[in-house]
């Protein structure tokens, strides 16, 4: 597995094309593998996401078990004089983990849940809109992925039954665009969770690292990443 990390230019029109379609981003990141991973869920797939840290730094992350090559990204939306990519051995990291390990940790997801109007319908998809929702639907997650959220004590809340864990959204965004050859549009919310958790299952937290977690991974949904904490 690895980790690679690219910083786009903003100031290109091939950047902000990208940047304005999950579909035609996604597409960039597999091409720039030789031979595209299987994306199915009982093995490491290729994973993305878009970090805005600020209107000068905007990059992209990807996670794979094969080494990309980003070179048609420098061209189309980097600096091709003096741009690169950094790719990192993921499986380094990966090993290191260990049951009550605490890491800082990102992730970037798509919240959504399902619902009928009426007993006799369907049920429909539909995205979390309120913050407390979302924060629920990461939690109603952590288990099964081999992590816990760590908790904040009462005393240490701002917001009490809402401000529970050491968890912040930001960066919610709704992307509407179209799949080739299909003129009805898709609607993805994501937001960004940043936070402390715990490693609960280190075997179910390596899947979850290396598989993502929840919809949309297509679409640059899914990816957690880690830092010391």
């Amino acid at each position: 597995m690895y980790l690679t990390r690219f910083r786009l230019n903003t100031a290109r029109v091939g950047a902000r094309k990208l940047l304005s379609s999950p579909q035609a981003l996604h597409a960039a990141v597999m091409s720039s593998f030789a031979e595209i991973p299987p994306a199915n869920e009982e093995g490491p797939r290729v994973l993305w996401r878009i970090d805005r840290n600020s209107k000068a730094e905007t990059c992209l992350y990807i996670v794979g078990p094969d080494k990309p090559d980003l070179t048609h990204l420098v061209e189309q939306a980097g600096w091709p004089e003096t741009g690169r990519w950094q790719t990192y051995d993921y499986q380094a990291l990966l090993s290191r983990l260990a049951k009550g390990n605490r890491w800082a940790f990102r992730l970037t997801a798509n919240p959504v849940h399902s619902i009928r109007r009426k007993a006799e319908e369907p049920t429909k998809r539909t995205a979390h809109v309120s913050q407390k929702h979302q924060i629920d639907w990461l939690l109603q997650r952590q288990e099964h992925a081999g992590f816990k959220v760590i908790g904040k004590p009462p005393e240490h809340q701002l917001i009490p039954g809402l401000d529970t864990h050491e968890l912040v959204i930001h960066d919610r965004r709704q992307l509407t665009f179209k799949k080739r050859g299909n003129d009805k549009p898709i609607t993805l919310l994501t937001v960004t969770f940043d936070g402390r958790l715990e490693v609960t299952d280190p075997e179910a937290f390596s899947r979850t690292l290396t598989r993502g977690l929840g919809r949309g991974k297509a679409y640059g949904c899914g990816l957690m990443t880690l830092a010391e904490a």
